[in-house]
């Protein structure tokens, strides 16, 4: 055979459609390497993937899986022979291309309409310089010394700005900064100093001519083509030399401002807010004489307050980044100076000098590693600051520098390095490095084994020499330094829409006034014949009216809620982060909200996109069985699996029988292969303190690290690491294996294979990866291959992680021609070294003899199952994204309650575009069928990567969505990093929900972006999904009080904030509308200017605040209880336009209640006891008291639950007016010339007229009857569910769930035993997207494709059970 077999089909129940279509199973067929990739799916999706950040990848081994299918019609590649003849791929071009990034293909880059460009994304960081060359006679460049060679016209600085207008236009010369060449080599751009050793032609810069595309070209940012920028040229101990080619220097700058840009790019942004525009317009109209009937000041006073606010925040944090700058710049370097190393500030450091960094140390650019105190030229580096990891990496510098460790043989070092531009991958670095010498000169080539970050700090190593290769704001650090994508909620569309309906009403009310006005002085004008009313112009008339009454309704729209809606979040978010329920001791993590603006978005989430292992699952691996030449092995075995003998093939043996085996089975020899593959085939790397000290082994990802110590524990013990072999320790011998080569993991090959000289002098290819990849190359001649399947689908049933190992022996003249291919990809400069190294592996990965595979443990999180449960309870439906194979991902889907027995599994699996659109159609056919004849049953979608990849293309993505849609649950299973925001960004499309994303890793770092909420958990993997989420925290468990409590919470406080203070800004200001019916639309106010702006601002700024923060419709028990009350907050039920319109109406009554009864009381102006009038003042005044009284009333009645800081807040706010008023009345006319003279004297009069005291006692009852009127018949006869469950929590009510939970929980015990299920094999998950293609590894290093986030460093090796030896 041919290393694939087809696995039985399930059989049909015809008795039910849904049975039919969901029960099949997926078959194994054979096929060359998946055709579809990442790369594929940008190019069909038409994503531009020419920018963005670069997550950071890594070697889990769930990247070994996913995404992957056969080619149509499985067939298989012929088979490579041995004796074919060895040529390199790119051996037919004639030239290398070279490009400023490696063709990598990374998760991160997807968009669609809706992405931002980077203006809106925030982008801030240019790159300050590029080519740079003072033109002399004879061709020559003027070199320019160091303190010359700075380039400081950025962008942002005026002489950036002149300098590139200059160029632009074509009236300067060539001594030009390229702003919009980031990546720019000068040596390929301009003309440069023609040095020994180099073969390149420097060609000429065509002057530019001036003309009007110029002129377009100085605002745009144009692309350049990478391949045209060529290699950049480093040479070694010529400072000169380097000097010429004038790149960019060590200056970093990460301040927003200086002094030039500060004042307008700080107007700009503020006045790009809608709300400051519209009272900046305002103000603007009070300067204008004669149009305010206010105070000109009263609008621009509280504006320029708040403006001046917003500038001491950004100036101080902005101060705070340039005080940063400054320390970080002025930090000290030891540079080498001839033969010894000089101290000298960062700033000073070039391109081309040779660096000493020491243990504890920041590197101050970016490096290349010459050598280190460490044997073989290793170090160990710690990048938080650029991944957020805080676990080791280790680096290696090339075995032909590592003896530099003399800084005189450091200043001897003449060669140069062919490195590629710089770019914004971490993880990813392509460059040669040639050392001249006596003889040919060779390139050697430079990967990022080598590479020492900026950012990056020096651990447990005393020192490293490195090379600078990259500078400034052209380290791959600044090149990250980018903003995460702006997120805009619901709440925040609604409010413009309700703001932009305010405007509209204030605009019918001016022109009602309006008009009001001019029919009164085209009518009554002759009559007021001292208003000069005869005579005037009706347009100008029309528009200074106009005018006046805009300012005196602008209040309207409440300046202060702006202000007092961000507050409120921020003190949500506080209150998130201080919620010790949602604190994870084990690990001292607590929850972070990063996004306070989003808190309202966690209570109307409809799907939760989830990845599995680390979020679902915890990520500590457990070695815990294994298959070997047909013959399963485990630690615990159950007694109905025991083997009953040595040569039972149908039980499970423990490791016991295992180490017997190996003395005597027949199978010994295919055991010590296997163990050996788990021993040496890996990235690990062994420590210990000295020799006597136990081993710790330091690992890629949890799940590698269970697979060293599962060799271990077998009796191979993993015990030394050097550059070029590995030393395992076998009953008590070493072992030497010598290593060969390296043929690294990718998202595509999902495997990983090394090429040992082993003890016996022979050469063998190690390969573990997919199972669907390794059986695609084994030999025909394997026939353990249908044993390990069934163990597989064993495996999977238990929903173990498992990896299919295979090998075979290589002869010497296949490798020796093999390695001349291998060793030219290796060193390609340019973008395609990736593509060249996966076809160098394709040659040698063939014909491999099937040894077994393994299964780990990774179990489920505390409390997931319940979470799951309760989320649907609330509405939300749960869709797992997960690099899992099909049926491990249905067990684990069952076991977290995602998926329970008495659903129907809709499973698609197919191989081609046809067959995936047959499949999805007719199961869509089926259930609407079903549904239109009244019956539904509860439906769970299954589709792996494959049939994802052609469900997701644009003619397909419609139907996919719409079956997906109507499934309770959905689990996509396979699939890449892409396809997991390619997945969210369509539903994200196509239907009006609100999305969160959750995962643990880098690579969902992608799907979390994509989402309206992005949650990230502090986990196993390192820190960057938190870090790149907009809320994280410790457990999956958290997420349900996360949403059910705290999301819920959140929408309700700040819609009620919202509608509150839209209602009392009403209530208060279309007072004035009323009245201008009575002054004759004179525009006359009733109340005085200050006490207007203090109201917004002071007088009920607090109870808004209060209400927002604390306030509880139901407690957090209850909405746990109950999470059904979640949906009223999904759906929006506190926040609709119709809730607007009421408490827009609600305002507008109490308004006009409030001047009618306050004119009745005051008929007259109010006639005093000796016979004089209140007057104007006193009116206005009073009534300002009334309607704050009811304002402060109605702020009451909808308060749900009192604390002290209600109290505080309510009451409180009538106190400060009743402590502010006289204290202005007296104050305000003594400051200066009278600051405010209108409520001169008004306090011996309104506080002895007993009108007064009247108003303020009648008034609130009568405007807030109806209100509480409507609230008790609402609950009492139109209740809805959360007016239920107060009276629960009021009364205490016991529930009777639990009794009733009991019953469903025998119930579908029955339904499992009566509908017991076997679910099929199962594959590590895929997980992530490679960077793929890089050199290869020296094994010392760990494999830095890098999909899971951390090191795992694992707990002190144990030897073998007792017994075993």
């Amino acid at each position: 055979m041919d290393g694939r077999s087809n696995a039985p089909q399930a059989p049909n129940h015809n008795n039910n459609i849904l049975d039919d279509l969901g029960n099949s199973q997926p078959a194994y067929s054979t096929g060359q390497r998946p055709p579809v990739d990442d790369s594929q799916l940008l190019n069909v999706f038409n994503i531009d993937d020419s920018e963005g950040p670069q997550p950071r990848p890594s070697t889990s081994y769930d990247d070994f899986v996913g995404g992957g299918r056969s080619a149509p019609g499985g067939q298989a590649p012929p088979p490579t022979s041995s004796t074919r003849p060895f040529t390199a791929p790119y051996m037919d071009s004639g030239t290398r291309n070279y490009s400023q990034t490696s063709d990598l293909q990374n998760y991160a880059r997807y968009g669609d309409g809706e992405d931002l460009t980077e203006e809106e994304s925030g982008y801030k960081y240019y790159d300050n310089a590029g080519p740079s060359d003072d033109h002399i006679p004879g061709g020559g460049v003027k070199v320019v010394g160091r303190h010359h060679r700075r380039d400081r016209n950025s962008l942002m600085s005026m002489s950036g700005v002149m300098d590139r207008a200059k160029g632009m236009l074509g009236i300067r010369n060539s001594n030009y900064s390229d702003i919009n060449l980031p990546l720019t080599e000068a040596g390929l751009q301009n003309s440069r100093v023609d040095t020994a050793g180099t073969d390149e032609t420097p060609p000429i810069r065509e002057k530019k001519e001036f003309s009007f595309d110029n002129i377009k070209d100085m605002f745009t940012r144009k692309k350049v083509d990478p391949a045209s920028l060529g290699p950049r040229i480093i040479h070694l101990n010529n400072a000169t030399v380097n000097a010429g080619n004038r790149w960019v220097d060590n200056h970093v700058s990460t301040a927003k401002y200086n002094i030039a840009t500060f004042l307008p790019k700080f107007l700009f942004e503020q006045f790009s807010k809608y709300a400051n525009l519209f009272f900046l317009f305002t103000a603007a109209l009070q300067q204008v004489p004669n149009v305010s009937p206010t105070n000109r000041y009263t609008t621009i006073v509280p504006l320029l307050i708040v403006l001046m606010i917003s500038a001491i925040k950004e100036l101080v944090e902005d101060w705070k980044r340039k005080t940063a700058d400054k320390s970080l710049n002025d930090s000290k370097a030891r540079v080498l100076k001839g033969s010894t190393f000089v101290e000298t500030k960062w700033i000073n450091v070039a391109v081309g000098d040779i660096v000493r960094v020491e243990s504890e140390e920041s590197f101050p650019a970016d490096l290349v590693l010459l050598t280190s105190s460490e044997p073989e030229g290793l170090c160990y580096i710690e990048t938080a600051n650029l991944d957020g990891e805080t676990n080791l990496k280790i680096k290696q510098a090339i075995p032909e520098t590592v003896h530099l460790v003399n800084p005189a043989d450091l200043g001897r070092l003449n060669g140069r390095i062919r490195s590629e531009q710089p770019n914004s991958s971490l993880y990813t670095y392509e460059a040669t490095l040639t050392v001249a010498g006596v003889g040919n000169e060779k390139e050697h080539p430079l990967s990022p084994d080598q590479l020492l970050l900026r950012g990056a700090v020096l651990r447990n190593t005393p020192w490293v020499h490195g090379v600078v290769v990259f500078t400034g704001h052209e380290t791959k650090l600044m090149r990250n330094a980018t903003a995460t994508p702006i997120k805009r909620t619901d709440v925040e569309r609604m409010l413009n829409k309700q703001i932009l309906m305010l405007v509209a009403i204030l605009l019918v009310l001016s022109a009602v006034s309006t008009i009001g006005d001019l029919v009164v002085r085209s009518t009554a004008g002759q009559k007021l014949t001292y208003l000069y009313y005869d005579n005037f112009n009706a347009a100008s008339q029309f528009f200074l009216d106009l005018c006046t009454y805009w300012i005196l309704y602008s209040n309207l729209v409440p300046l202060s809620l702006f202000v007092t809606v961000e507050i409120v979040k921020y003190f949500q978010a506080f209150l998130i982060s201080s919620d010790l329920d949602m604190y994870y001791t084990e690990t001292d993590t607590p929850a972070v909200c990063r996004t306070s603006s989003l808190v309202e978005e966690l209570g109307q989430i409809e799907y939760i996109f989830s990845d599995k292992t680390g979020t679902l699952t915890c990520n500590m691996m457990e070695f815990r069985q294994c298959s070997i030449n047909g013959i399963q092995y485990a630690g615990v075995v159950p007694e109905d699996r025991k083997a009953t003998g040595p040569e039972d093939l149908d039980g499970i043996h423990d490791f016991k029988q295992l180490r017997e085996n190996m003395k005597s089975h027949p199978s010994a020899g295919v055991i010590d292969q296997f163990l050996s593959l788990l021993a040496v085939c890996h990235t690990v790397i062994p420590e210990r303190k000295d020799e006597k000290s136990e081993i710790k082994y330091q690992a890629a990802s949890p799940d590698e690290g269970a697979l060293v110590e599962g060799a271990v524990m077998l009796g191979y013990r993993f015990v030394a690491r050097k550059p070029r072999s590995v030393i395992v320790q076998v009953e008590g011998r070493d072992v030497e294996y010598e290593l060969l080569a390296v043929c690294e993991f990718n998202s595509t090959r999902k495997r990983m294979s090394t090429l040992f000289r082993c003890p016996d002098g022979k050469i063998r290819i190690y390969c573990k990866g997919a199972d669907t990849v390794i059986m695609e190359r084994l030999a025909k001649d394997n026939h353990t291959v249908e044993t390990t399947l069934r163990h597989l689908e064993d495996y999977a049933t238990e929903g173990l992680r498992t990896l299919c190992l295979a090998m075979r022996e290589v002869p010497e003249q296949e490798y020796q021609q093999w390695r001349q291919i291998f060793d030219k990809a290796a060193t390609t400069v340019g973008g395609n070294r990736a593509e060249e190294l996966d076809k160098a592996a394709e040659i040698i990965e063939h014909d491999l003899y099937l040894l077994g595979a393994t299964a780990i443990e990774d179990r489920l999180q505390d409390g997931v199952p319940d979470t799951i449960h309760t989320l649907q309870q609330a509405g939300i439906k749960v869709w797992v994204l997960t690099g899992d194979r099909q049926e491990t991902a249905i067990n684990i889907g069952m076991s977290c309650k995602l998926i329970s027995e008495d659903m129907t599994l809709l499973i698609i699996n197919e191989d081609n575009s046809s067959a995936t659109r047959e499949s999805l159609q007719k199961k869509y056919d089926a259930v609407r069928s079903q549904a239109a004849a009244g019956e539904r049953d509860v439906l769970a979608l299954v589709i792996d990567g494959k049939s994802l990849a052609f469900a997701l293309e644009k003619d397909m993505e419609k139907l996919f969505l719409d079956l997906a849609v109507i499934c309770k649950a959905v689990i996509c299973c396979r699939v890449s990093p892409l396809q997991k925001a390619l997945v969210v960004k369509l539903v994200k499309r196509h239907l009006k929900a609100l999305l969160l994303a959750i995962g643990d890793g880098a690579n969902d770092v992608s799907m979390i972006q994509a989402a309206h909420v992005g949650v990230g958990i502090s986990g196993v993997e390192g820190l960057q999904a938190a870090r790149s989420a907009d809320v994280s925290i410790g457990q999956f468990r958290y997420l349900r009080k996360l949403l059910l409590v705290h999301g819920a919470w959140s929408y309700q406080r700040i819609s009620k904030v919202i509608l509150y203070s839209f209602y009392k800004n009403i209530a208060m200001f279309m007072t004035q509308f009323w009245y201008a019916f009575q002054n004759s639309f004179s525009g006359q106010v009733i109340y005085e200017s200050w006490t207007l702006s203090f109201y917004n601002v002071l007088f009920t700024f607090f109870p808004p605040f209060a209400i927002g923060v604390f306030d509880q419709y139901i407690s957090a028990r209850l909405l746990d209880r109950y999470p059904q009350s979640y949906q009223l907050t999904q759906k929006g039920v506190f926040f609709r336009m119709h809730s607007f319109w009421s408490w827009v109406a609600n305002g507008f009554y109490h308004s006009i209640l409030a001047y009618v009864f306050s004119s009745y009381f005051f008929l007259n102006d109010g006639i005093l006891a000796d016979g004089k009038v209140a007057g104007h003042w006193v009116w206005g005044t009073s009534t300002y008291t009334a309607i704050l009284l009811v304002v402060l009333g109605k702020a009451a009645l909808i308060t749900n639950v009192w604390t002290k800081y209600t109290v505080m807040a309510i009451p409180g706010s009538f106190v400060i007016w009743l402590a502010f008023i006289p204290a202005y009345s007296y104050a305000a006319p003594n400051i200066g010339s009278g600051f405010s003279t209108e409520l001169d004297g008004i306090i011996p009069v309104m506080f002895s007229y007993p009108v007064f005291y009247a108003l303020c006692l009648v008034l609130p009852p009568v405007c807030l009857v109806r209100d509480f009127a409507w609230k008790y018949v609402k609950r009492m006869y139109f209740p809805q569910s959360y007016h239920h469950v107060q009276e629960i929590q009021k009364y205490n009510v016991q529930d009777y769930r639990p009794r009733m939970e009991q019953f469903q929980k025998a119930v579908r015990k029955v339904r499992q035993v009566q509908r017991m299920r076997k679910q099929r094999g199962y594959a590590f998950s895929a997980g992530d997207e490679s960077t793929g293609g890089q050199t290869m590894r020296v094994l010392s290093l760990y494999d830095t494709t890098k999909h899971r986030g951390r090191y795992g460093e694992l707990d002190s090796v144990k030897g073998p059970p007792p017994g075993m030896l």
